[in-house]
Formats: C-alpha cells, sequence, structure tokens
C-alpha cells in the first residue's frame, strides 16, 4: 500500500467497478462484487491489494504473489497462485494504470502540496485584476499577476509565479517553483517544480561592437492534457509563438527553444535539447539525450534513439539514431563495423598511435 502521509486512497473498489472502468474481464468464478483497497507491486502487495503483471521476467514474483487480486495477460493466467483473483486484460500496464488512478486520482491530475485545497492562501499575492474560477487553489507564497485568468479546479503551488496577462486553464497543477510568462496553458496540463515557462529565447544578432539582444514578442501555447517535468524550460518565441501540442508529455531537465512547434502526443525524455524554430510532428519520441538542431522538421511518427543528434530533417515513421542521427538499421551496422574493426586492430596489436 502506498503511504498514507502522502497518497490518499479512495476505496475499498469492487473487483467489478475496477474491470469494467479498465475494460478488462473477472476470470471465471471471480466474485464480482469483492474489494480491494489499493494498489502495489507484486512483491510488496498483500491480501488486500491490487497488483499487476506485464511483463514475463517478473513471473516468479507474480507465482509467489500474496496480492488478492492481479491484473494480468490471459497468456500468463495459468501460473497464477492458487486463490489469486484475476483481472484478465490485453494490455495489463494500461489497465493498471487506470486502476491505480480510481484509487489515486490526485495522483493523475496533480494535488495540492500545502494541505489545503480550494482555498486563497493569505501568505499568496493576487493581483486585484486577476480572474480566478472556482475551487481554484493558491499556495502560499505564489504571486499572481495583474489580469491572469485561472480556470476552475486549478491548484497553483507555494512560491510559483503567474506574470501578467497568462491565462490557465481548468484543472490544471501549477507546481511549487514554477514561473508562467508570456503563455496561454491549456486544460488539465501539469506542470512539475521548478518549470519555466515563457522566458525569452535565446535571440541575439552577433557582431561587433556588441551582440545585440534580438527582443523576443511571441508567446508559448500549451494545449490540453500536457505534462512537463521538473526543470524543464520552454522559451516564448521570437515572432511566432513556441507550441506545445495537445497530450504531449516532456520529461525532467529538457529544454525547448524559441519557435518551436511540438505536435501532438509526443514523448520527450531527460535531458534533451530542441533548437529554436525546430517541428515535431505528431506522436514523435525523442529519448534521453537527444539534440535537435534548429530550423528542421521531424515527421510525424518518427523516433530518435537516446544521445542521437539530428541535423536533417526525419522522415515520418522512421527511427534513427547516432551522431548524426541516421536511419537505425544504418547506424547500427556502422556501430557493429566499427566494433569489429576495433577488435582486428587489438589483434594485429596496431595502437592506432
Amino acid at each position: 500500500m502506498a503511504d498514507n502521509r502522502f497518497f490518499s486512497a479512495r476505496g475499498p473498489l469492487s473487483l467489478g467497478e475496477i474491470a469494467l472502468k479498465i475494460g478488462g474481464n473477472l476470470a471465471k468464478g471471480v466474485d464480482e462484487t469483492l474489494t480491494v483497497e489499493g494498489v502495489a507491486p507484486l512483491d510488496l502487495a498483500g491480501p488486500r491489494d491490487l497488483s499487476f503483471l506485464d511483463n514475463p521476467k517478473y513471473a516468479t514474483a507474480f507465482e509467489r504473489t500474496r496480492a488478492g487480486a492481479c491484473i494480468v495477460h490471459p497468456r500468463l493466467a495459468s501460473r497464477a497462485p492458487e486463490g489469486l483473483l484475476l483481472i484478465l486484460s490485453e494490455q495489463p500496464y494500461r489497465a493498471y494504470a487506470l486502476a491505480a488512478q480510481m484509487f489515486h486520482p490526485e495522483e493523475a491530475t496533480g494535488g495540492d502540496t500545502y494541505g489545503e485545497r480550494g482555498v486563497i492562501h493569505a501568505g499568496s499575492i493576487v493581483h486585484p485584476s486577476a480572474r480566478l474560477g472556482e475551487d481554484v487553489t493558491i499556495e502560499p507564497g505564489a504571486v499572481i499577476g495583474a489580469g491572469v485568468e485561472i480556470g476552475r479546479g486549478t491548484m497553483v503551488g507555494a512560491n510559483a509565479s503567474v506574470a501578467k496577462g497568462c491565462t490557465i486553464g481548468k484543472n490544471c497543477f501549477i507546481g511549487p517553483n514554477v514561473t508562467v510568462s508570456h503563455a496561454h496553458i491549456g486544460d488539465r496540463v501539469i506542470l512539475h517544480p521548478g518549470v519555466r515557462i515563457g522566458q525569452d529565447g535565446f535571440g541575439f544578432a552577433m557582431g561587433l561592437p556588441r551582440h545585440e539582444k534580438v527582443p523576443q514578442l511571441g508567446r508559448v501555447i500549451v494545449q490540453d492534457d500536457v505534462e512537463i517535468g521538473a526543470n524543464s524550460t520552454i522559451d516564448r518565441g521570437a515572432g511566432p509563438d513556441t507550441v506545445v501540442g495537445e497530450g504531449t508529455k516532456i520529461d525532467n531537465l529538457v529544454q525547448i527553444g524559441h519557435n518551436v512547434e511540438i505536435g501532438r502526443g509526443c514523448i520527450i525524455v531527460a535531458q534533451t535539447g530542441v533548437a529554436g524554430s525546430a517541428k515535431l510532428g505528431d506522436f514523435v519520441v525523442l529519448a534521453a539525450q537527444v539534440g535537435v538542431t534548429g530550423h528542421l522538421t521531424i515527421n510525424s511518427g518518427a523516433q530518435i534513439a537516446a544521445r542521437g543528434a539530428v541535423v536533417h530533417d526525419v522522415p515520418p515513421g522512421q527511427q534513427y539514431g547516432g551522431v548524426p542521427a541516421k536511419p537505425i538499421a544504418e547506424w547500427r551496422r556502422e556501430v557493429v563495423e566499427l566494433r569489429k574493426l576495433g577488435r582486428r586492430k587489438k589483434q594485429s596489436g596496431d595502437s592506432g598511435e
């Protein structure tokens, strides 16, 4: 069970209502009225917990689990220990995510951090012209600027700053120490602690006698259901806007430059950098520490392997990797050939010096 000092759980919930929510089926003979009180990993779960098995690598833990119920793919159901109640699903991990959201809905949407939901705390500063919807939470130390609009049910964490003129939609989570400026943010957006939205893009006219700053006159548009990880930064546009498309998920420590356009449903993993004016289509995946050069296009469905350096446009649906990034099969062949070359040099005694 999750530590109740941090995670409040709704329950108990019946196996029948869980199966209905997650699109699973109860195994033959399972009473749909039986209940569980929470979710837990296979090796930590107790008789009142629901667990799951997705990866066959953990089948041994599944065989030994003390969980009361488990979500499992039908092909692995026969390995269940005696007495374990099963919910069958073709996508156990996705089904578990939906079940866990039933018990811990705030962990999927962002909860308050101070402990008082729906309160405009006296220790915050809210400009008289700001417009706040019903059930908005403003925690201590937060500053809400002139003309800001914040939708119903949104939570703004301690010491966060929402600068003048910004708009934030409904049921958002703006974490502690977040700064938002020059931005319009949609509904159900999660900004984890330390996120920076809307600061200057890095724009200078370089030369003598000094580098001249180019005023950054665009905005940041964050569409609905976007999640942005801790200490990530998204610069506002220089003229056109910087755009983050609906449903995109951005990990911690990611840098998005000015004028970047990110499509719907993209996944951008930790320590990735996307330079100014690059464009990502829908459902693009950038693995950890990818670097994307400015003014190029990564088309919809493309995937870039970790530490790839993208210096040319990437066609739709392609997998690229390496430095510079190239089609994944080509990159892998090069890695194999370099390994062979290294072995031959070693066997011949050639140090390469």
